[in-house]
C-alpha cells in the first residue's frame, strides 16, 4: 500500500469523508472502505482509520467556537465518560479475534445506516424525565462503540443529544463533535501505542480529512441533506452486504 494511486485514493477519500462528515457524520462510511480498497485487512484498516480520524475534528472544532461558548463545564462533566468508554472499545477490539470483528462489522454498519436515516426524527422528540440517565447510558455505549469501530457514531450521538440534552441542532452538533473528538483522540493514542496502524496510509487520509472538514460547511450547503443521507445509506448497506459475503 504505497503506490501513488493508493495514496491519491486515500487522500481523495479523506477529502470526501471530511466533507460529508460535516453534514451527516458519516465519515467512516467513506474512509474505512477506502482503506479496505487499498488492500488493508479489516482490523488494521479500522485501527488506521481511528488514528486518521483525529484530523476530521480539527476544522469542525475551530468552526464551532461560537456554539461552544459557555459549554466547557458541560463538556468537562461528560468527557471522562467518553474517554473511558473509548478506551474500553480499544481494549475490546485489540483483545478479540479479527474474524469475530469481521463478522460483527456488517451489523455495526447497518446500525450506522439506521442511525443516519432516523436521526432527523430525534429533533421532534421532547426530552422527558430521566433524560440524564439515558444520556449517560447512551454516551457510555456510544463511546465504547466509537473506540471499537465508530462508523455512524456521530449521527448516533447527535440523535441522543437532540433527544435528551439539547434541541438546537447547531449546538447539539458542536457538542457531538467535541465529545467524539475526545473519544477519537483516546482511541488514536491507544491504537498508536498497541495497534497494527498502517502509518503509510494515515498521512494521506489525515490530510484529506483535515481539508474536507474545513471545506465541508461551504460545500454541503449546496447539496440537499436528504440526498446526502440517502447516498450514504446506500453505500453503507452495500458495504455491509459485501462485508458479510466476503469478510476478509
Amino acid at each position: 500500500m504505497s503506490s501513488p494511486a493508493d495514496l491519491a485514493l486515500l487522500a481523495g477519500a479523506g477529502l470526501l469523508a471530511g466533507t460529508l462528515g460535516s453534514a451527516g457524520a458519516i465519515t467512516s462510511l467513506v474512509s474505512y472502505p477506502a482503506l479496505l480498497a487499498v488492500g488493508i485487512a479489516p482490523v488494521p484498516a479500522n485501527v488506521t482509520n481511528a488514528v486518521a480520524l483525529v484530523g476530521s475534528f480539527t476544522g469542525s472544532a475551530a468552526g464551532s467556537r461560537p456554539e461552544l461558548a459557555g459549554q466547557l463545564g458541560w463538556l468537562a462533566r461528560w468527557a471522562p465518560l467518553m474517554a473511558m468508554g473509548s478506551a474500553g472499545g480499544v481494549v475490546l477490539l485489540l483483545s478479540t479475534p479479527s474474524r469475530l470483528f469481521a463478522r460483527i462489522v456488517p451489523f455495526l454498519l447497518v446500525a450506522a445506516v439506521l442511525a443516519l436515516l432516523v436521526q432527523p426524527l430525534a429533533g421532534r422528540v421532547r426530552p422527558g424525565r430521566g433524560r440524564r440517565a439515558v444520556l449517560a447510558a447512551g454516551l457510555a455505549a456510544m463511546a465504547l462503540y466509537s473506540g471499537y469501530f465508530g462508523a455512524g457514531s456521530g449521527v448516533m450521538v447527535l440523535a441522543l443529544l437532540l433527544a435528551t440534552a439539547e434541541q438546537q441542532v447547531r449546538l447539539a452538533n458542536a457538542l457531538k463533535n467535541m465529545l467524539l473528538g475526545i473519544a477519537d483522540l483516546v482511541a488514536a493514542i491507544g491504537f498508536a501505542a498497541f495497534g497494527p496502524v498502517q502509518w503509510g496510509a494515515v498521512l494521506p487520509l489525515f490530510c484529506g480529512l483535515v481539508a474536507g472538514s474545513a471545506l465541508g460547511p461551504a460545500v454541503v450547503r449546496r447539496v440537499p441533506e436528504l440526498a446526502v443521507r440517502l447516498a450514504a445509506a446506500a453505500a453503507g448497506v452495500g458495504l455491509a452486504v459485501w462485508f458479510w459475503v466476503s469478510p476478509g
